[in-house]
């Protein structure tokens, strides 16, 4: 569960520009260095079902996010397996409980990341649902409809003086949870210093789909620490990138959409923790007595899939092109 706060909208085409101006100064920075390969630019997705097991997640009327992220979850990698049977499709957990049968979620959300790393993953997609804070379906408020006054009394003895104030007369009234929709999220910039770290600590065994068979750069050397930092504006731009493409496809279909965001209160664990591209789904409000059932319907979670594989072509076509930037 995500608060719908203090969120921000990232600009596509600005991230984009860093992305391009960061693969043209590592290919400078590394020219004389032994040649990178670049294998296909997608072959291993991470799918991520948020929350399980003691961690519900946010709650609806009828069901949890933990168990609506799960049932999205195995259906999109069904769906990616038949579409792209070239892929590889990794799961963070195919059941009710925490990733890895752990109890503790810090400790789970630990293991989702290690396991996208050691798979070499060139994308991690986590599905969640989202929550406004507010009980699902609605909640009972008050509102002042008037005042009436009240007799009070201040000191004691010969001191005591009488005294007239106006109160408020309340009333409660019903409020239908009613905000519904869509978000995506990528890793807080102002918080990517780990996301750096995490890349060059993986970069010796993974990095930008580098060929194993070669030599690449110390992990410890000041170049790697350089080289991470430039893979990671280039992850940042082609999360921006697959995010935006996933809210585009949920436009299209007609759900409201709020965007692409990040939280720059606090960043995201796992997005943080993963050296690759990494987006967070919020599929829907499951507060919205509405749009749970609809996160719950075959219908939903189907056009939902179909939505994210749509952007997922997208993503996939456009980081393999041949008019796509190369690092070498």
């Amino acid at each position: 569960m995500l608060n719908h706060q203090m969120k921000f909208t990232i600009s596509i085409s600005r991230v984009l520009i860093v992305a391009a101006s960061a693969a043209i100064v590592l290919f400078c920075s590394f020219s004389t260095t032994p040649a990178v390969r670049q294998k296909p630019g997608l072959r291993t997705i991470i799918i991520d079902a948020g929350h399980g097991g003691k961690d519900p997640g946010a709650r609806g009327l009828i069901t949890s996010e933990a168990e609506v992220a799960l049932d999205i979850a195995l259906k999109l990698g069904k769906v990616i397996e038949k579409e792209f049977p070239e892929l590889k499709v990794v799961y963070t957990r195919t059941s009710s409980a925490l990733p890895g049968g752990l109890q503790d979620p810090n400790l789970a959300n630990r293991y989702r990341a290690e396991m996208a790393n050691q798979a070499k993953g060139d994308l991690f997609l986590s599905i969640h649902c989202n929550s406004n804070g507010k009980p699902a379906g609605g909640y009972y408020a008050k509102r002042v409809i008037g005042y009436k006054n009240k007799t009070t009394y201040t000191g004691k003895g010969k001191k005591k003086k009488k005294k007239v104030v106006k109160v408020p007369i309340y009333e409660s009234y019903w409020v239908k949870n009613n905000v519904k929709g869509t978000e995506t999220y990528i890793w807080a910039a102002d918080r990517s210093s780990l996301k750096g770290e995490i890349i060059s600590e993986t970069e010796e065994t993974s990095g930008e789909n580098v060929d194993d068979s070669l030599n690449v750069l110390d992990v410890t050397s000041p170049e790697a620490k350089i080289r991470g930092q430039l893979y990671e504006k280039l992850y940042f731009a082609k999360s921006a990138l697959v995010a935006s493409m996933v809210e585009d496809e949920f436009k299209t279909a007609g759900r409201v959409s709020y965007g692409v965001k990040q939280r720059n209160y606090k960043g995201i664990w796992v997005l943080q923790a993963t050296g690759m591209p990494s987006i967070l789904v919020e599929t829907g409000f499951i507060t919205n007595k509405e749009e749970e059932e609809y996160l719950n319907s075959d219908e939903g979670q189907d056009e939902i899939v179909s939505n994210i594989m749509n952007a997922l072509k997208r993503y996939k076509s456009e980081v393999e092109s041949p008019r796509a930037t190369t690092l070498k």
